[in-house]
């Protein structure tokens, strides 16, 4: 009744496909069927799921497609911290069913964690904003970052598959955006290619300590750990921290950096669905498009150790299409 089947066309590939596939986590279930960022058209639809889609429809499914629909951050409408949520892969439906990520022909999945893709928006491109543009998108959104009209600032350190796409959400909102890497070899493309409007390298101390006080916003894309006094210093007072990245050993750092000038660290995990919605509304609209990298199916496996060495730019995304074409 609520089902609608997908005939998959495209599927990013992200990091955390490797982690589960590996079982770096230590929960994998197998045989899997990996993939999170999937975008195709509307193969069939349940009574229910047929007044909102249509066969034929461009859609997509991101990291969930289940919540209890009961708790308070289901009816708040931010079912992505639902104790119960389930992942669009390695997890089990509420009636024992394993659920199957998008490296597949179809997928069958509950109409309410389906979105519609916008026409003017290609499937390829879509597929990552599904995961790495909701992630940017939710936090900016929550802690005010889409409202431009002060001249507000904006840091994102780290410029890998989340970074970039800070960089181009952020100048989407009309901020003014620094990249902050550790690798001065991206200072030409931050610029030149994402729009960046300043660079700062993260070893440079003369640099940083001059741009102390200067942001309104900082996100943290880094999934190791790292020193944060120096980035809480670039917050001006009242400014904020939000990490996106999820290291794997603790992070310190000194609280009177914090108390002094009432700034605040905060944290987000990917976005609701209606906010997923809106994301790529805008994406459309603003042309705001994931860099990304396209291959056939066959090359999956070499996509994920290429990926292990962070050598892609800046996502990969796999054609899923019966006659897409071959390397």
């Amino acid at each position: 009744m609520e089902d609608v089947v997908i005939k998959v066309l495209f599927c990013g590939v992200c990091h955390t496909d490797l982690h589960q596939l590996r079982d770096d986590y230590g929960f994998s279930r197998y045989p899997m069927v990996a993939g999170h960022e999937v975008t195709g058209v509307v193969d069939d639809v349940g009574d229910k799921a047929a007044e909102k889609f249509w066969k034929g429809q461009r859609v997509g499914v991101g990291c969930i497609v289940g919540s209890c629909g009961d708790c308070g951050v289901c009816s708040d409408g931010i079912e992505q911290y639902c104790k119960k949520k389930k992942w669009t892969y390695n997890d089990v439906y509420y009636d024992g069913t394993p659920t199957r990520g998008g490296f597949a022909s179809h997928m069958v999945v509950n109409y309410r964690f389906v979105v519609a893709i916008p026409e003017n928006l290609p499937l390829d491109a879509a597929a990552p904003l599904l995961c790495a543009g909701i992630t940017v998108y939710s936090p900016m959104k929550f802690y005010g970052m889409d409202n431009a009209t002060r001249g507000k600032t904006c840091g994102v350190i780290g410029l890998g598959g989340l970074g970039h796409m800070v960089v181009k959400f952020a100048k989407a909102f009309g901020l003014h955006v620094t990249a902050i890497s550790s690798s001065a070899s991206k200072e030409k493309e931050a610029r030149e290619v994402l729009g960046a409007d300043a660079f700062l390298l993260s070893s440079d101390a003369e640099k940083i300590k001059e741009a102390e006080m200067t942001l309104d916003f900082i996100l943290d894309t880094l999934p190791v750990a790292h020193p944060l006094e120096p980035y809480l210093n670039l917050l001006k007072v009242n400014g904020k921290l939000v990490m996106l990245g999820v290291t794997p050993t603790p992070m310190q750092f000194i609280t009177a950096m914090l108390l002094d000038g009432r700034r605040s660290i905060g944290g987000s995990f990917i976005g609701s669905i209606q906010e997923t919605q809106e994301m790529l509304n805008m994406a459309a609209e603003k042309d705001v498009r994931c860099m990304i990298e396209v291959v056939p199916a066959e090359y999956i496996n070499k996509a994920l150790d290429r990926l292990d060495k962070n050598d892609v730019r800046y996502r990969f995304v796999v054609d899923m299409r019966e006659n897409a074409p071959k390397m």
